[in-house]
């Protein structure tokens, strides 16, 4: 089999590598990237095309691409700048158009897309919903909103081209100690002192009461990935997560801390102000999806899929704070380790730039 993987030098890109790189049946596996990285592990057995999917010529760059591959999985994404929002459209929705346009145009039998948690609407805390839940996003959510748009994509190709295999795969955050500079660069910025999370020490976790999300370890979502690669009869959207759900009092008793309960609209307020004023890159749509997001039912990828995950989501979230801790990362420029201080100063304001 040969399967070409866009965003595959990124955090899941990084481990869904590792995973195929154990598979017999895979003879070829072409990465996609902006950025390439070098020819180090997991990178060096892998053919590469450097490519933004964003650009108006990347159709025909993924075309070519794409021809002969038996699966096209769908990984990138771009998160950040925060502060260029008409950036990330281009990135994430044109972006994903492009790819399934050259999917079509090569003639690929099969598309495994990144969706998210964040693609659903506004849903439940109190109980799990499953992929029926409907994908419109969280509205002043940014990220989610754009989930949704190709949720819409992915509608429409389906009716169009029945004889395609889509594959839309749903997870909750993803964690692993190799993306611990990079979340951290993504959503904190270069002024919070993550070293000190090396203690496992955070004496306040300042948090809503009804904070609750899910999570996933890389490893295991690679596994899923790989699953519906390469199960012919897997269509349709799979979410992905483990147990238990994080709330603040299990967080802040992993991190040796206490939770402190804060209201929304003051979280909201501080995020907004320090965004606003270039202090750290989240912008306080990522609150209202924590807020809002509903907690996910995972049983059709254990049924259909075989998936059952080995990590469970206190010991993801131990991987990615101790990778936080260590400025962890690999030879990729999209996972590059922590940087020095002043040099991430100097090069970028959180939010703004193609630093990320």
């Amino acid at each position: 089999m040969r399967i070409v993987v866009t965003g595959a030098s990124g955090n899941m890109g990084t481990a869904l590598l590792r995973r195929l790189a154990g598979v017999p049946e895979i003879g070829e596996v072409v990465g996609v990237a902006r950025r390439l990285p070098p020819a180090s592990s997991p990178y060096d057995r892998v053919s590469w095309v450097r490519c933004d999917v964003g650009d108006p010529s990347a159709v025909r760059t993924l075309t070519e691409a794409f021809r002969g591959a038996d699966a096209v999985v769908h990984l990138a994404w771009q998160i950040q700048p925060s502060q260029r929002p008409g950036m990330l459209h281009r990135s994430n929705v044109r972006g994903s158009r492009h790819v399934v346009d050259a999917v079509v145009a090569a003639g690929v039998p099969a598309l495994v897309v990144a969706s998210s948690v964040g693609a659903y609407d506004p849903g439940p805390k109190d109980r799990f919903v499953d992929e029926s839940w409907p994908t419109g996003g969280v509205p002043g959510s940014l990220y989610s909103v754009q989930k949704g748009l190709v949720e819409r994509l992915l509608d429409d190709v389906e009716r169009d081209r029945p004889e395609l295999r889509v594959v839309r795969v749903r997870p909750g955050l993803i964690f692993q100690h190799d993306a611990g500079a990079q979340i951290a660069r993504y959503f904190l910025g270069p002024f919070v002192p993550v070293s000190l999370l090396s203690r496992r020490w955070v004496p306040v976790l300042p948090l809503p009461k009804r904070f609750r999300v899910q999570c996933v370890h890389a490893a295991d979502a690679a596994e899923a990935y790989t699953r519906a690669v390469l199960s012919p009869d897997a269509r349709g959207a799979f979410n992905l997560a483990v147990g238990p759900v994080l709330d603040p009092g299990s967080m802040a008793r992993l991190l040796h801390g206490r939770a402190v309960a804060v209201p929304e609209w003051l979280l909201t307020l501080a995020a907004g102000a320090t965004w606003l004023t270039r202090l750290q890159p989240t912008d306080p749509g990522w609150l209202w999806l924590a807020r809002s997001a509903p907690l996910m039912d995972s049983t059709r990828a254990r049924v259909e899929l075989g998936w059952y995950p080995q990590y469970d989501a206190l010991t993801a979230l131990t991987d990615l704070v101790d990778g936080m801790a260590a400025g962890a990362g690999t030879g990729s420029p999209a996972l590059r380790p922590r940087e020095p201080l002043h040099t991430a100063i100097a090069t970028h304001l959180p939010g703004h730039g193609t630093y990320y």
